[in-house]
């Protein structure tokens, strides 16, 4: 069974950096993908990044696409993403997620695991 654990949120100003860390624990199959979504208050969860396991394919939201990056180190068992030029839009809890590949993640259905969240802040 996987389980996930993120970390790296904090509270920093607009165009700063911030990398989040999902720390995967138990086996994800080949083909399944990892992916880190983020729910703003009173906002619908969105997915903002995915990567699959095995061949490192990726998607990006539009919303986040050419300042966030999504990489994976299978060896270990981590994701990250990195965050770059800030907006204050960018608040919310962020979650890693894992399901059975990009497009389950892009449905946001039927997912095998959830990490906790972590809070991302940023100030103007």
């Amino acid at each position: 069974q996987v389980q996930l654990t993120e970390s790296g949120g904090g509270l920093v100003q607009a165009g700063d950096s911030l990398t989040l860390t999902c720390a995967v624990s138990g086996t994800v199959v080949s083909s399944h993908a990892v992916g880190w979504y983020r729910q703003a208050p009173g906002k619908e969860r969105e997915l903002i990044a995915g990567i699959t396991w095995s061949l490192g394919h990726t998607y990006y939201a539009d919303s986040v696409k050419g300042r966030f990056t999504i990489s994976r180190q299978n060896v270990e068992n981590m994701v990250y993403l990195q965050m770059n030029s800030l907006k204050p839009d960018d608040t919310a809890v962020y979650y890693c997620a894992e399901g059975a590949g990009l497009a389950t993640l892009i449905l946001g259905k039927s997912l095998n695991a959830w990490g906790q969240g972590t809070q991302v802040t940023v100030s103007t």
